[in-house]
């Protein structure tokens, strides 16, 4: 009897832990995700603002890596609903994966459709302000985005008020290149392509915040 005891316990400690293995593969796919959208929001400006052709196109090649990883990792989640009963701190994680990871692969399309311009090489075509305001918004940006991972991992509650200071400047800047744009010095066409990539950024800035406020959740900070 002892040892039949023994034998269930085992094999009670090894489904445990092969719990938290499938766990950590989960956590591990969102982690590059984050590392994905920062990656690339940082080669999307470097191309737009140097007219790099190849890695604009090496960007947009790459959104397809991206949907992979964000259907594999809702597949995971869903399937561990289904085989177990998650509580507490597991369900706040699983729950929360489902929230952020729509918001991750809907980033990197955006940092995708910044690459398309970029590859249009239209840096020759701008005025000295717009690229300025461009670099600034792009920086800030990836630097959202890394406060953002960061915040994934260590469950920290508090980026939430940090980004949303940021996401303030991300707007005034957007405001600036909008109005930089208006001004007339640019070329039409030019002119209404910049516009939509001041909302990309803009855009990002949003998207940090709003996984930012996931991420609070999980750590158990309200919902």
């Amino acid at each position: 009897m002892a040892q039949r005891a023994d034998e269930t316990s085992a094999a009670g400690v090894e489904l445990r832990l092969e719990y938290h293995r499938r766990l950590d593969r989960i956590n591990g796919q969102v982690v590059q995700l984050f590392a994905l959208v920062g990656e690339g929001l940082a080669a999307a400006t470097d191309a737009m603002l140097s007219g790099d052709r190849e890695v604009a196109r090496a960007l947009m090649e790459r959104d397809d890596l991206i949907d992979s990883l964000y259907r594999e990792a809702e597949t995971l989640v869903n399937q561990e609903f289904a085989l177990q009963s998650p509580v507490a701190t597991d369900l706040r994680f699983l729950l929360s994966v489902l929230r952020i990871v729509p918001e991750l692969e809907r980033s990197h399309d955006l940092v995708t459709h910044i690459a398309r311009r970029a590859a249009r090489s239209l840096r020759d075509e701008l005025t000295p302000r717009t690229r300025g305001l461009i670099e600034q918004m792009g920086d800030l940006g990836v630097e959202m985005w890394h406060q953002a991972a960061d915040a994934w991992f260590e469950r920290d509650a508090e980026a939430c008020t940090r980004l949303q200071a940021e996401d303030l400047a991300m707007d005034e800047l957007h405001r600036n290149l909008t109005a930089e744009l208006a001004a007339g010095r640019t070329d039409l066409s030019v002119a209404m392509e910049m516009a939509l990539v001041a909302r990309f950024y803009e855009r990002l800035g949003d998207h940090a915040v709003n996984v930012s406020q996931r991420i609070r959740y999980l750590a158990g900070a309200g919902a």
